[in-house]
């Protein structure tokens, strides 16, 4: 194993005092916790949005915090669920009266440890609701998932949500907008390469020189099937085909587009698929609002893509549009 690291039980320690240190004007690391929080809440009078999940999905989560997205970031270990104490000091750290939203990828500990703080903080008399992602358009049910798998679809859910609670829009108004990106948002990706977990020290799993993996999750999951290593046009077609097969498109819809690389992917090829995605969209009579291209959810250093489509309408494009300032995502 070759990381740049110190011991492998203090990495997501140090990755946050590292983060924090880096981004002062954005954030600062809670004490003796896993946890980010948004430097100026205090301030803010809205509703907090807080997310979060297991390490090794940088800069998911905690590069969205800040201005107009993200309030808190909880990291567990890597590819690991953060603890339910740990979600509620999150929770507790930028909550006011406004209520807090806990945006949950798919995952069943994930679902599960929320689901304990929520319980928790609501005991405190704090106001909390929560949404569940749910964008993976490859599997059904997975080795960690009850239900298809969130991934990186949720950094829209970050984006759009963060944007309606920026505006003062209420708990009950910041969860609605945030189920209707989840409603119209599909994602799948491919794998090149595994990733290795420092605890674990070797790769997560095998693939041969001359293969791939479709739909694989960002733990390493398995996804429908495995295949010779095809061009990236031909990958970005059956992306797009059981994408497009989930959530049809109608000529004059537009989308948003986010090609996410998962790590270990340079921003050449992914360029180079969103080619591809472009061009079948155009195709089809859609038009493409906005693209994102780049590493917003990883796996580590695995290589590989995903691709992830959101059906846009007025209000999610303003939303989309509206100011955000984080250490990993800016619309100025």
């Amino acid at each position: 194993m070759k990381k740049i690291i110190n011991k492998p039980e203090n990495v997501v320690a140090d990755m946050l005092t590292g983060m924090s240190a880096a981004h002062p004007e954005y954030l600062k690391k809670l004490d003796n916790f896993n946890v980010v929080v948004r430097k100026d809440t205090a301030a803010s009078q809205k509703v907090a949005l807080v997310s979060g999940g297991g390490s090794g999905h940088e800069p998911a989560h905690g590069g969205f915090v800040g201005k107009g997205m993200l309030d808190a970031a909880v990291a567990g270990d890597v590819f690991t669920s953060p603890t339910p104490d740990q979600i509620y000091e999150a929770i507790k750290a930028v909550a006011d009266e406004a209520g807090v939203l806990l945006v949950i990828k798919n995952y069943t500990g994930d679902v599960m440890n929320f689901e304990m703080a929520q319980e928790m903080a609501e005991a405190e008399d704090i106001k909390v609701d929560s949404v569940v992602v749910n964008d993976d358009v490859a599997v059904e049910n997975s080795t960690y998932t009850t239900g298809r798998r969130g991934i990186a679809g949720t950094i829209f859910v970050h984006k759009i949500a963060g944007a309606k609670a920026e505006a003062k829009g209420s708990l009950s108004e910041v969860k609605a907008v945030a189920e209707k990106v989840i409603a119209n948002t599909s994602s799948m990706g491919i794998a090149l390469s595994p990733c290795i977990v420092p605890a674990a020290g070797k790769a997560n799993f095998t693939l041969g020189e001359d293969e791939m993996e479709v739909g694989m999750g960002i733990h390493g999951e398995p996804g429908t099937h495995r295949t010779k290593i095809k061009s990236a046009d031909e990958i970005a077609e059956q992306l797009l085909s059981k994408i497009l097969g989930d959530k049809p498109l109608q000529s004059h819809d537009e989308v948003a587009v986010m090609i996410n690389g998962l790590g270990a992917t340079p921003l050449m090829e992914l360029y180079v698929v969103n080619k591809k995605v472009n061009a079948t969209l155009k195709e089809k009579g859609v038009k493409v609002y906005k693209t994102f291209i780049g590493n917003y959810m990883t796996s580590l250093e695995m290589a590989g893509c995903s691709v992830s489509i959101l059906k846009l309408d007025e209000e999610l494009k303003s939303l989309l549009d509206a100011k955000a300032d984080t250490p990993a995502f800016k619309v100025l």
